[in-house]
């Protein structure tokens, strides 16, 4: 072959100028401590805070403490296998979770790693656990119902989507079961709905999981487990894994339900998360921003404005009290964060009033914004009435004679302490609640024995649905209560009393 030196020249040239170099850099460091799931890393010196960091045996880090000579990290997972002088890579972005269609229907960890044995999650997007909650200028007021289905709650306590109504009490009084009530009936309502389980046992969550998909109300939910095995960072972390997959679907238009269950372990799991890291312990040795903590989870609960979709996320978070004291640190941090309060008090779950709820504490700083008129109508004096029949109770203890209106007052307060009550996983339609209320208001049940009040309205909107279903489509469309439809309702709730007291 005859190659001509400037043909040999002329390709080099060529080579050199295509040529680019690729330099990767990893900024990576060295463990110099590990212990109860910290480690302290020295060397990372670009790390942010809350970045992922890799370490050995693909278990992954967050960084927390940013310090002069070492970075404290928390582990989110097995620590064993990893020892001092071990590496650890900076990934170059902060902890983020899988959100979208694909995640509906599953139960995950906090990093969004599916834990139900249906096979791995095909998802397209990540979005970071951390980010800052809408403005007040990107927000509107709260202004369409989110029903709960429980009586005690529509009536009295109603919850708006986009509101943040504190669940409160001390242990087994009922707080999961209301939480579920209103999961279960959001079906065929357009809603998703998050379960966040922080530090539950397993077989609870295993519980839970089981009814929701029992009921048909896995189709539209995702649960977020940590369980009390898995580590503080991972309960620490789970609230926010959910609130970043309900902001998906809030950005899209669409309105999602999230339950915090509960925030008192969350609370705990920072706490100890905190005082490995030796960040310094305020009052009973919670960390000095444990309230900035759940304000800004809190604070991504919102109902957007219609330029931005109007989607809304409504936030349920659950605390526990001891003994009844809601002026304890964590439930008072709560309480001032949030638009109102749920209190269930234990001497009224003991007694069989179950919902345990307590009218007189629990409020709703949305209020009648969202209430269906219909539901405004019927409902304007029932936490007075309560209020007369829980003073006039405690005074007839005595044995004191009364008089006539005092005995009427008791007989009225008796019947709608019965009418309150309600079976679990039995959430009732908005529109029956408004029938069931409207009978007790025109005294269509003051002749029915209080023993029988329960079993005559449960069964009084059963047979409108099917005998006087038009009046019942009628109050439905109307939303609202006008003087013929109010006699509809009082002639098909007479017929059903004539045939209730035949059998």
């Amino acid at each position: 072959m005859n190659i001509k030196p400037e043909e040999i020249t002329s390709i080099i040239k060529k080579e050199i100028q295509g040529y680019t170099q690729k330099l990767d850099t990893i900024d990576s460091g060295t463990i110099v401590q590990i212990g109860d799931g910290i480690a302290r890393v020295y060397g990372l010196n670009n790390c942010m805070e809350g970045e992922l960091l890799e370490f050995p045996n693909g278990v992954y880090g967050m960084a927390q403490n940013l310090e002069k000579d070492n970075v404290g990290c928390v582990l989110l997972g097995d620590e064993e296998g990893i020892k001092e002088g071990d590496v650890v890579k900076t990934t170059g972005r902060v902890v983020e979770v899988p959100v979208g269609d694909e995640v509906v229907g599953r139960v995950v960890n906090p990093l969004g790693k599916p834990i139900d044995g249906k096979g791995s999650i095909k998802h397209v997007e990540t979005r970071p656990c951390e980010s800052p909650a809408y403005g007040v200028i990107d927000r509107q007021s709260v202004n369409q119902p989110l029903q709960t289905g429980i009586k005690a709650i529509d009536s009295m306590i109603p919850i708006g989507r986009g509101q943040r109504e504190l669940i409160i009490g001390d242990r087994q009084t009922g707080k999961t079961a209301i939480a579920l009530d209103t999961i279960l009936n959001q079906k065929g309502k357009n809603v998703i709905c998050i379960y966040v389980a922080i530090g539950q046992k397993q077989s609870t969550v295993a519980n839970i999981v089981g009814t929701l998909t029992e009921m048909g109300a896995m189709d539209y939910s995702i649960v977020v487990s940590s369980t009390a095995s898995d580590s503080a960072p991972l309960q620490y972390l789970a609230p926010f894994s959910g609130v970043t997959m309900a902001e998906y679907f809030m950005k899209q238009g669409k309105d999602v339900l999230i339950v915090y269950d509960d925030l008192s372990k969350h609370a705990v799991a920072y706490r100890t998360m905190s005082l490995l890291l030796r960040r310094p312990p305020g009052r009973e040795a919670y960390p000095g921003d444990i309230f900035y903590l759940h304000s800004r989870l809190l604070e991504r609960a919102a109902k957007l404005s219609p330029e931005l979709g109007g989607g809304s996320i409504t936030a349920l978070p659950i605390v526990e009290t001891l003994a009844g004291d809601i002026s304890a640190y964590i439930p008072t941090n709560v309480i001032s964060i949030t638009d109102g309060q749920i209190f269930l008090e234990s001497e009224a779950f003991n007694v069989g009033q179950k919902p345990a709820v307590n009218a007189g504490i629990s409020v709703s700083r949305v209020g009648g914004s969202a209430q269906i008129k219909a539901m405004k109508q019927v409902t304007g004096t029932l936490r007075l009435e309560l209020a007369q029949y829980r003073e006039l109770a405690a005074f007839a203890q005595f044995g004191s004679d009364l008089d006539k209106e005092s005995k009427r007052v008791l007989e009225k307060g008796r019947r709608l302490m019965e009418i309150l009550k309600q079976n679990q996983y039995e959430p009732i339609d908005v529109i029956h609640q408004v029938v069931v209320f409207f009978a007790a208001n025109e005294g269509l049940i003051d002749d029915i024995p209080v023993n029988k009040v329960l079993e005559f309205t449960n069964t009084m909107v059963k047979d409108l649905d099917i005998h006087h279903k038009d009046v019942i489509d009628e109050l439905r469309d109307k939303k609202a209560l006008d003087d013929d439809l109010k006699n509809k309702i009082r002639s098909s709730i007479s017929d059903f009393k004539k045939k209730f007291n035949e059998i």
